[in-house]
C-alpha cells in the first residue's frame, strides 16, 4: 500500500501550473522566480481566474499584487489599446509599485502598456501617455477622477477594477472619489477588493461595487521562528530614549519604528539624529518630493532608521528590514501583526521590538489574544549599548538633477561612474531615476569624491548637478 505525503501533496497544490493559465504565462512567472503560490494567491487565484468578485485581507508582502494582477492581465485585449483594467491605490508609491509588477506579469501577452495616474506628477505628461492609448491604468482616486473630467480618461472598456489597500483609502477619505469612479466602469466587469484590515467602510464599499463576492481572509500571523518578538515595559518620559537603547544593543542594520502619531515620529527623529543616528521620518504631510528622497535613501541603505506613522507605511515594502520597533503600541491587534510583518520576509530572520507603558497593557492583551500566545518580556537594564558608538548605514544617496524626462537611464549614470570618473561597481548601490531627478546609492567614504567627479564629468555627453542628500 502507498501512503502518500501530505507536504508533497501541499506542494503540488501550490504550484501555478494547476491554474488555468497558458503556457507562455506560466513560462513568464518561472523565469520570474514564481515557484509556488503564497497563501493569498492559492486561495483567491481560482476565484478570480474563474471570473468571480473578491474581497481578499491580505497585508503589503502577502503576493496580493500577482494575485489580483495575474486575472486582470489574463484579460487583456493586447490588440485593443483601451483601458481594460484599472487599479485604485492609496499613493504614489504603490501605484508605482503595482504598475512595475503588472508589467512583469505582462510579458507574457507582448506589448501591454501600463501607466501610472498619481498627483504629485504634471497632468500634460500623463494625458499625452492616455492619447497613445494604453491597456492598464494605476492610479490614486483623485489624479483618475481629474483625468475622468478632462475627458482624457475613459473607463467604458474596463473589464476589471481592482481597489488596492481599501482600508488605507478610506482612512484618506476617498470613499466618494471611488463611488465616483466605479460608477463610470461598466456594470459587467470583475471587481476585486484588497484590504489588509476590515474596517466598517469595507463592507458599505463591497455592498455598492461588487457583485456576490467572494471572501478571502487569512489569519494575519508569522512563523515564530523567523521573527523573534520582545516586549519592554517603560515610563511615558523614557519612551524616546528606550528606542536609542534599543538600536545600540541590538545594532540592527535597517530599522523601521512605528508611532502612533506625527508629532512622536517628529520627536523621535529629533532624539536620535542628536545621538548620532542616521534617522528620517515619513508621515502623511510630507510633501511628495521629500516623501521620495526618504524611502529612496532608506530602501538604498542610505538610512538607518525610518520612523513613520502606519498610514504613511502602508504600501512600503523594503527588502532586509532587520527590526520593527513598535515606540507606542497600535490600539489594533491586527494593525500590530502587519507591523512585525515587515521583517522576518522569505529566509531572513527578524526583531520585531514593542515599547509598551502601564496604560498600553490592555493592547498587549488584545495582540496576546490575537496571537494565542503569551508575549516575552525583558528590562530595559537588559540593553547594554555595543562598542562602536551608533551605527552608521553603509551608503550615501547623492541626487541627480535629471531624470526620465531628459532620458536619463540607470545605465547611463552606472555607465558614467565606472568609466570616466573610474569607481568600481560593488562601489555603487540602487540607482532610482524618476520623473525630474535621479537618486544614486554609493559606498559612504567615498560619496564626496563620488560628488566631485561627477560634477566635472558628464552623464549622456552633458554636465549635470549633483548634490549629496545628508
Amino acid at each position: 500500500m502507498t501512503v502518500s505525503d501530505p507536504s508533497a501533496q501541499r506542494d503540488a497544490a501550490l504550484r501555478f501550473d494547476r491554474l488555468p493559465l497558458s503556457p507562455a504565462m506560466l513560462d513568464n512567472l518561472g523565469q520570474l522566480g514564481y515557484s509556488a503560490m503564497t497563501p493569498i494567491q492559492a486561495a483567491s487565484l481560482p476565484l478570480t481566474l474563474a471570473g468571480r468578485d473578491l474581497i481578499a485581507q491580505a497585508s503589503t508582502g502577502s503576493g496580493k499584487t500577482v494575485a489580483f494582477g495575474l486575472p486582470l492581465v489574463e484579460k487583456l485585449d493586447a490588440a485593443s489599446l483601451a483601458v481594460q483594467a484599472l487599479v485604485l491605490c492609496p499613493t504614489r508609491e504603490l501605484a508605482d509599485q503595482v504598475t512595475q509588477e503588472i508589467r512583469r506579469l505582462a510579458r507574457a501577452r507582448g506589448n501591454i502598456k501600463v501607466v501610472t495616474l498619481c498627483g504629485g506628477v504634471a497632468l500634460r505628461g500623463q494625458v499625452q501617455s492616455l492619447a497613445h492609448g494604453a491597456h492598464v491604468a494605476v492610479g490614486t482616486p483623485g489624479r483618475i477622477l481629474d483625468h475622468l473630467e478632462r475627458g482624457s480618461l475613459s473607463l467604458d472598456a474596463v473589464r476589471t477594477l481592482v481597489l488596492d489597500e481599501a482600508d488605507r483609502m478610506l482612512d484618506m477619505g476617498f470613499f466618494d472619489d471611488i463611488a465616483k469612479v466605479a460608477r463610470q466602469c461598466p456594470a459587467a466587469r470583475q471587481s476585486l477588493l484588497f484590504s489588509a484590515t476590515y474596517p466598517e467602510g469595507i463592507g458599505k464599499l463591497a455592498a455598492q461595487f461588487l457583485r456576490e463576492p467572494q471572501t478571502v481572509k487569512l489569519q494575519a500571523q508569522h512563523d515564530a521562528g523567523k521573527i523573534r518578538q520582545c516586549f519592554y515595559e517603560v515610563r511615558e518620559g523614557e519612551r524616546l530614549h528606550a528606542v536609542s537603547l534599543l538600536l545600540d544593543h541590538f545594532r540592527p542594520a535597517s530599522t523601521l519604528a512605528f508611532c502612533n502619531t506625527k508629532q512622536q515620529c517628529r520627536d523621535l527623529v529629533a532624539v536620535l539624529q542628536a545621538q548620532g543616528f542616521s534617522a528620517l521620518a515619513l508621515y502623511g504631510e510630507l510633501e511628495q518630493r521629500e516623501r521620495d528622497q526618504v524611502l529612496v535613501q532608506f530602501a538604498n541603505r542610505s538610512c538607518s532608521v525610518l520612523v513613520a506613522t502606519d498610514v504613511a507605511a502602508r504600501g512600503l515594502d523594503v527588502a532586509q528590514l532587520e527590526a520593527v520597533i513598535n515606540v507606542d503600541v497600535t490600539p489594533d491587534p491586527e494593525v500590530h501583526i502587519h507591523r512585525i510583518g515587515r521583517t522576518g520576509r522569505g529566509d531572513a530572520e527578524g526583531l520585531a521590538l514593542t515599547l509598551a507603558s502601564l496604560d498600553e497593557m490592555g493592547h498587549v492583551g488584545k495582540i496576546e489574544q490575537l496571537q494565542g500566545r503569551e508575549s516575552e518580556w525583558q528590562p530595559l537594564a537588559s540593553l547594554t549599548p555595543a562598542a562602536g558608538g551608533p551605527l552608521r548605514p553603509p551608503m550615501a544617496t547623492l541626487q541627480i538633477v535629471g531624470g526620465r524626462k531628459e532620458k536619463i537611464r540607470a545605465g547611463d549614470v552606472l555607465g558614467a561612474l565606472t568609466g570616466e570618473a573610474g569607481f568600481s561597481r560593488e562601489q555603487v548601490g540602487k540607482i532610482n531615476v524618476n520623473e525630474f531627478s535621479t537618486y544614486v546609492a554609493v559606498q559612504r567614504e567615498i560619496a564626496r569624491e563620488v560628488v566631485a567627479r561627477l560634477s566635472a564629468g558628464r552623464i549622456k555627453g552633458r554636465s549635470v548637478k549633483v548634490r549629496l542628500l545628508d
